[in-house]
C-alpha cells in the first residue's frame, strides 16, 4: 500500500503539473487554498498522510523482531499527524462541502488517536476515537445505506481501541466487551479480527505477571513461562467464547485459534526442556519415577490440547450428523452430501487422541484418569461401530449391520455398568442411553428390510434375468431377456476372440543312420598319382605311366 500510495502520488503531481523543482533542484511546493480549483490537490495531501500512515504500520510489524524501529515508528505516525492536520485546515475553505470536512476532521481524529495509543496516552487517545466515532456516527445517519455501511464498518474498527483505552484507564467492564467483540466479528478474517486478538493477548499479559503457578490432578506445579502463562489465563474466556458461539464457522475459527496458542506454548515449554534434560533424568532416579514440574507442565498443556481437539471433532461430527438428517435438502441444493464414512473418520481421529492421553508422562499411576480414558474411549468406539453398521446398511450387507449393532450395544452397556463415579466426567460425552434407543428401532428396520430385499421378485435370479456374462453366441439355447442387446453396448461375441490349442510343427529325427551299411565305393575313385623324383622327370619328358 506504501508503494501504491508513492505511485499515485507521482501520478498526480504529474497530471496536476505540481512538480517540486527539477532533476536538478529541489523546490518545495505547498497546497494552499488559493489553488484549490481541483479536488486533486487535496488527494496530494491525502495521500501523503496514507504513506506515512503504511509505512508506520510496516515498521509496527517489523518491530516485533527489532525494537529499535518503534522509534521510526512513532516518527512516521507524527508525520502523518501533521499531514493530516493541513489537510483539515485545508477543508476548511468554502470551496469544500460538508461531508468532506467533517471527513477530514474523523481522519485527522483517527490519525491523532493512533498516535497518543502508540505513546500509551490511554486518555488522549480515548478521547480522538471517540470524536472520530461520533463524526463516523452522524455520517452513516445522514446518508443512504450504502454508504452507511462504509461508515458503520469505520466504527466497528475504532470500537476495540476505544475499550481496550477504557481498560487500562480502570474500566474492567472492557475486557469482556472485548471478548463479545471478537465473537461478534464471527469466521471473518482481516484488520478487525487481528486487532482484537492483539489486544486482548496485550491485556492477557499484563494479568499474566501475578500468576505464578497452576494446579491439576493434585499437584500444584509452578509455571515460569510468560507464553505459557498467557495461554493458560485464556484459556477459560477461549472456552466461554467457543461455548457461546453461534455458528459452526465461528466455533471452528476459535477452535483453531486456541490449538494454536496451545502449541505455541508447548513448544515454550520443550525449549525449556532441551536444558534440563539431566536434571529431569537424576529427578526420576531419586523420586522413584516422578516426572519433574517441567514435565508434568508438558503433560498439562498436551492434555489441553488434545482435549481441545477431540472437542473439535466431536462438533464437527454433530454437524455431519445434522446433515445426514437432512441429506435431501443437501442434494436439492447440488451440494455433495456427508457419508458415514466421514464421520467414522473423526471418530478414528479422536480414539487416537485418547491413546495418546493415556500415555502421557505422569499420568501411567493415576487409576481414576485411565478409567475415565477408558470410559471415553468405549463411548466414541460404540459411536464409531453405529456409524460402520450404517456404511454397511447402505449397501445391504444386512448380516454385518446387525452384528455391528449388537457391538455398539455391548459397548453402551459397558460405559452404563462402569460409569458409577465417573458420571460427572462423562457429562460433556454424547448420551449412550440416545444411541441405545437409536440402535434398537434401527435394528428393527433393518430386519424388516432385510426381509423385504429377500422377497423382492426384482432382486431375485430367475432363468429370464440371469446375467452371467457370456455373450449371445454362446446363450442360443438358453431364453434370457437382456436389455443390453438393444444398446450400443450390445454383447454378441467374444472380441478379441479367445486362443485355441493348434497342433504344432512335427520335429524329425533320423535314428537309423548310425545303422546303415553303404556299398564299398574304392573302384570308382581314382588312385592318387606318384609322387617323388621319378615321377617329377617323367612328368618333364611327357612319359606318363
Amino acid at each position: 500500500f506504501r508503494g501504491y500510495c508513492s505511485r499515485r502520488l507521482r501520478r498526480l503531481r504529474k497530471t496536476l503539473n505540481f512538480k517540486m523543482g527539477n532533476r536538478h533542484k529541489f523546490t518545495g511546493k505547498k497546497v494552499t487554498e488559493e489553488i484549490l480549483s481541483d479536488s486533486r490537490y487535496l488527494l496530494l495531501i491525502l495521500m501523503d498522510a496514507e504513506r506515512a500512515w503504511s509505512y508506520a504500520m510496516q515498521l509496527k510489524q517489523e518491530a516485533n523482531t527489532e525494537p529499535r524501529k518503534r522509534f521510526h515508528l512513532l516518527s512516521r505516525l507524527r508525520k502523518a499527524v501533521k499531514h493530516a492536520e493541513e489537510l483539515e485546515r485545508l477543508c476548511e475553505s468554502n470551496r469544500v462541502d460538508a461531508k468532506t470536512k467533517l471527513e477530514a476532521q474523523a481522519y485527522m481524529a483517527y490519525l491523532t488517536g493512533m498516535l497518543r495509543f502508540e505513546h500509551q496516552e490511554w486518555k488522549a487517545a480515548m478521547e480522538a476515537f471517540n470524536k472520530c466515532k461520533t463524526i463516523y456516527e452522524k455520517l452513516a445517519n445522514a446518508f443512504t445505506e450504502e454508504q452507511a455501511v462504509l461508515y458503520n464498518q469505520r466504527v466497528e474498527e475504532i470500537s476495540p481501541n476505544i475499550r481496550y483505552c477504557a481498560y487500562n484507564i480502570g474500566d474492567q467492564s472492557a475486557m469482556n466487551e472485548l471478548m463479545q467483540m471478537r465473537l461478534r466479528s464471527g469466521g471473518t478474517e482481516g484488520l478487525l479480527a487481528e486487532k482484537l486478538e492483539a489486544l486482548i493477548t496485550q491485556t492477557r499479559a499484563k494479568q499474566a505477571a501475578t500468576m505464578s503457578e497452576v494446579e491439576w490432578r493434585g499437584r500444584t506445579v509452578p509455571v515460569k513461562i510468560d507464553k505459557v502463562r498467557i495461554f493458560l489465563l485464556g484459556l477459560a474466556d477461549n472456552e466461554a467464547a467457543i461455548a457461546q458461539a453461534e455458528n459452526e464457522e465461528t466455533k471452528e475459527r476459535l477452535f483453531e485459534s486456541l490449538l494454536s496458542e496451545c502449541r505455541d506454548a508447548i513448544q515454550a515449554v520443550r525449549e525449556e526442556l532441551k536444558p534440563d534434560q539431566k536434571q529431569r533424568e537424576h529427578s526420576l532416579e531419586n523420586d522413584s519415577g516422578k516426572v519433574s514440574n517441567i514435565q508434568y507442565l508438558h503433560s498439562y498443556l498436551t492434555y489441553i490440547k488434545l482435549s481441545t481437539a477431540i472437542k473439535r471433532n466431536e462438533s464437527m461430527a454433530k454437524s455431519l450428523q445434522k446433515a445426514l438428517l437432512q441429506q435431501q435438502r443437501s442434494d436439492e441444493d447440488g451440494k455433495r452430501s456427508p457419508r458415514p464414512q466421514d464421520l467414522i473418520r473423526l471418530y478414528d481421529i479422536i480414539l487416537q487422541n485418547l491413546v495418546e492421553l493415556t500415555q502421557l508422562p505422569g499420568l501411567e499411576e493415576d487409576k481414576n484418569f485411565q478409567k475415565e480414558i477408558g470410559l471415553k474411549t468405549l463411548v466414541y468406539k460404540a459411536y464409531r461401530c453405529f456409524f460402520i453398521a450404517q456404511s454397511y446398511v447402505l449397501v445391504k450387507k444386512w448380516s454385518e449391520a446387525l452384528v455391528l449393532y449388537e457391538r455398539v450395544l455391548k459397548y453402551a452397556r459397558e460405559v452404563q455398568s462402569g460409569a458409577g463415579a465417573h458420571r460427572n466426567s462423562l457429562k460433556e460425552l454424547p448420551d449412550v442411553q440416545d444411541l441405545i434407543t437409536q440402535v434398537n428401532a434401527e435394528k428393527y428396520s433393518l430386519q424388516a428390510a432385510a426381509i423385504l430385499d429377500a422377497n423382492d421378485p426384482h432382486e431375485t435370479e430367475s432363468p429370464s434375468q440371469v446375467k452371467d456374462g457370456k455373450p449371445l453366441s454362446e446363450r442360443f439355447e438358453t431364453f434370457c431377456l437382456d436389455p443390453s442387446l438393444v444398446s450400443k453396448q450390445v454383447s454378441l461375441v467374444h472380441f478379441p476372440p479367445g486362443f485355441q490349442p493348434i497342433p504344432c510343427k512335427p520335429l524329425f529325427f533320423d535314428l537309423a543312420l548310425n545303422h546303415v551299411a553303404f556299398p564299398p565305393l574304392e573302384d570308382k575313385v581314382e588312385q592318387k598319382a606318384k609322387s617323388g623324383l621319378t615321377g617329377y622327370i617323367k612328368g618333364i619328358f611327357g612319359f606318363k605311366s
